[in-house]
């Protein structure tokens, strides 16, 4: 809002008109959320919830539980949003029928009383037009996976998707030197958002049909909750141990991480207790659990380290570093056969 306002100014409209441009902005993201709230509401009619909803100055983000692995159902969430932009465009069509626009394209793009619905209604057509662009994360992109993955592979799907995401975004970027640098940022955005893509289903794919067994680390360090930070501190030195599970008779009572040792040392002391710097909320899991749950429940919880049981027993644990390292492995596997 503040960008708005500053270059206004400097384009020398009046109070009046700044005003009316500050409110078509903010009624430009009701739109835009509405827009995901499109996606949140086709999601979940297949039972997948939506976390939340972000608002960035280029567009916004429904973070939802998962994509539908269904093709049918990943294209009717994708198409969900773009259907909002032009719903509201068939609205507001009547204003837009009945407005002259000005033939001076700068003057054009001063917004009042006279064109605010009528140019809503239009920006609602270019956000439905923009979203399909076919390159992830826009919604074309995911439009374009489930058409192809009717054909093919879905790992196959997203390759072929992100390779055309990631041609457009090299384009965006050489015309973003030329006519706008914003054009430049888009590009980047989407590279950076069709390569992601491309890594998370790849390691979905490859974690597929494996249990939190596959990844087992059965060789932990354990230590009471009233050792001291000094001890932890010798067992890290002594070996290659980098997370600890405290425990408390016998029962496991919560994680020590090496950043979280290092930083208790700094304000504890060495003689400081480990139950006054570990992390009590720790997360388990099922020894049976789909390894690709396991990840996404790290990811998640933002805990580096998750306790796997085995009929109430606590028989190891597994971390992110564990997984990728399987990843790799079974990429390399892949590759030899």
């Amino acid at each position: 809002i503040a960008w708005i306002i500053f270059t206004n100014i400097r384009a020398g409209l009046d109070a009046l008109h700044i005003g009316w441009m500050v409110l078509f902005i903010l009624s430009l993201f009701v739109c835009v959320t509405l827009h995901e709230l499109g996606h949140a509401l086709a999601a979940r009619r297949y039972g997948i919830k939506t976390k939340d909803i972000t608002l960035y100055p280029i567009g916004g983000v429904a973070r939802l539980e998962r994509i539908p692995s269904n093709p049918k159902h990943e294209l009717v969430v994708a198409l969900a949003g773009p259907l909002v932009n032009i719903v509201i465009m068939i609205l507001l069509l009547p204003f837009i029928l009945n407005t002259s626009f000005e033939t001076d394209p700068e003057s054009s793009l001063i917004i009042d009383h006279t064109n605010f619905l009528s140019m809503l209604g239009i920006i609602n057509v270019w956000l439905a037009l923009f979203n399909l662009i076919p390159a992830f994360p826009m919604d074309g992109g995911r439009v374009l996976r489930a058409v192809l993955s009717a054909g093919m592979g879905r790992v196959r799907a997203t390759e072929i998707a992100a390779i055309v995401g990631k041609v457009l975004a090299v384009g965006f970027i050489f015309v973003g030197f030329y006519i706008n640098p914003f054009l430049i940022f888009i590009g980047l955005f989407i590279f950076l958002g069709a390569h992601s893509e491309k890594e998370m289903v790849k390691q979905q794919s490859l974690l597929t049909g494996l249990t939190a067994k596959d990844a087992l680390m059965t060789k932990f360090v354990m230590l009471h909750k009233h050792d001291t930070i000094e001890k932890a501190v010798a067992v890290l030195l002594d070996g290659e141990a980098k997370n600890f599970i405290i425990v408390d008779n016998e029962q496991p009572y919560g994680i020590v991480i090496r950043e979280q040792l290092i930083k208790g040392l700094k304000e504890h002391g060495e003689q400081g207790r480990l139950d006054t710097i570990c992390n009590t909320d720790i997360s388990a899991v099922s020894i049976n659990t789909p390894l690709a749950e396991v990840m996404k429940k790290i990811t998640e919880s933002q805990q580096s380290v998750v306790l796997v049981l085995d009929n109430k027993k606590m028989v190891g644990i597994i971390d992110s570093e564990n997984i990728g390292e399987l990843i790799m492995i079974n990429e390399a596997k892949k590759q030899l056969a």
